[in-house]
């Protein structure tokens, strides 16, 4: 099985999707599902002194601009173990360019994390915990001199219908 490919996906996606963590909140480390195998591998260690701010993983049989899954920042109060499946819903989207391509994140929370399970837009946050995801993209590869751009937090309704567009552009790929 692999976590990419064989995953499905529910008909109502505005209720919850399912999304595979690859790097776990409060983490320096990078993961990445392995296209070809399926595994586990090490994308990068950050190097400054940086952790990711929430679950980050990608939604199974959906396909981004940057030809890999969808990414999705899952909000819950615990750090999840990579290739775990989380049932989450979308709550907004954040556009980003990683060195001149996009690089867009969904922001979702895990529906089963009673902590989370009652937001339903991005505006529901509190505003710092908006400010740090956004500063984490602007500056976590400052120090690899990779440029980076974040736009403003957009509510669920066009995170939806981005996570319909990646699903169809892998149907179709």
């Amino acid at each position: 099985m692999h976590p990419w490919h064989d995953i499905p996906i529910p008909t109502d996606i505005d209720e919850w999707f399912p999304v595979v963590v690859e790097t776990p909140a409060d983490s320096a480390v990078k993961y990445v599902i392995d296209k070809r195998t399926g595994f586990l591998r090490i994308k990068r260690i950050l190097s400054s002194a940086m952790h990711y701010p929430a679950n980050y993983g990608f939604i199974p049989r959906s396909l981004a601009d940057d030809g890999e899954g969808l990414d999705v920042l899952v909000l819950g109060q615990h750090p999840l173990a990579p290739l775990s499946i989380v049932r989450a819903r979308a709550i907004g989207f954040m556009e980003m360019s990683e060195a001149g391509c996009r690089d867009h994140k969904v922001v979702a929370v895990h529906i089963d994390d009673p902590v989370v399970a009652d937001y339903h837009h991005i505006n529901d946050l509190p505003e710092h915990l908006l400010s740090e995801m956004h500063r984490f993209f602007e500056d976590y590869r400052a120090l690899e001199h990779v440029a980076t751009s974040v736009g403003a937090f957009q509510g669920p309704e066009h995170a939806v219908r981005v996570v319909r567009e990646s699903l169809a552009a892998y149907q179709a790929r």
